[in-house]
């Protein structure tokens, strides 16, 4: 598709922006999975994203093209999205304030620490802001936002499980000292799904 004819973000992104993916898997049903996205350096780039090893997302990008990138402010829908196999479905969550439906094109490929990764752009064909809402913030959410990326390095060739587990106690710590309900069952499901988090 032409630059001309993208849609524009429906969020301003700058540098690394946590966001939910949903691609269409063989089974008609849409994988639900976190996607970091790197903010273009010239207005002509597109922005990127990298998937790591051989996931269902890197599967479901090479044979469908597509998928839809959303922004939410749920803690406990991000942690599922990291770190376990979730089908919904429909493709946008209803904790979705913003989305936009994306064509996808692999940049390149390569291998970094035995582990092979692919980098894409990401170009929006369709976007929609479902709520607009006064920022706020919360070291809670952030901790958990932190937390998931820790625990999805968990056992991950170049990585020392013991220093994630650290940081995982760490995160927990500040959850519990400055989250809210939601925050808190977001990192008891995080427990859930990747074990003790170092921390009573």
């Amino acid at each position: 598709m032409p630059r001309d004819e993208w849609e524009a973000w429906p969020v301003e992104l700058r540098g690394v922006t946590e966001s939910i993916v949903t691609t269409r898997g063989p089974n008609d049903r849409w994988n639900v999975a976190a996607l970091g996205l790197f903010a273009p350096s010239g207005a002509d780039e597109p922005v990127t994203a990298r998937t790591w090893g051989r996931t269902r997302t890197r599967r479901n990008f090479e044979e469908r093209g597509e998928g839809y990138v959303q922004f939410s402010r749920d803690p406990v829908d991000f942690v599922d999205a990291a770190c376990s196999i979730r089908e919904e479905d429909e493709p946008v969550l209803e904790s979705a304030d913003a989305w936009a439906r994306l064509e996808v094109e692999p940049l390149e490929s390569g291998t970094t620490g035995g582990t092979e990764w692919v980098r894409w752009a990401l170009r929006p064909v369709e976007t929609a802001v479902e709520r607009r809402v006064v920022p706020t913030t919360n070291r809670g959410y952030y901790a958990v936002v932190e937390a998931t990326v820790a625990a999805s390095r968990l056992g991950v060739r170049g990585y020392d499980d013991a220093e994630l587990r650290d940081r995982l106690a760490f995160h927990s710590d500040v959850v519990e000292q400055c989250g809210g309900d939601r925050e808190r069952e977001a990192m008891a499901r995080l427990r859930a799904h990747v074990g003790d988090l170092g921390t009573e």
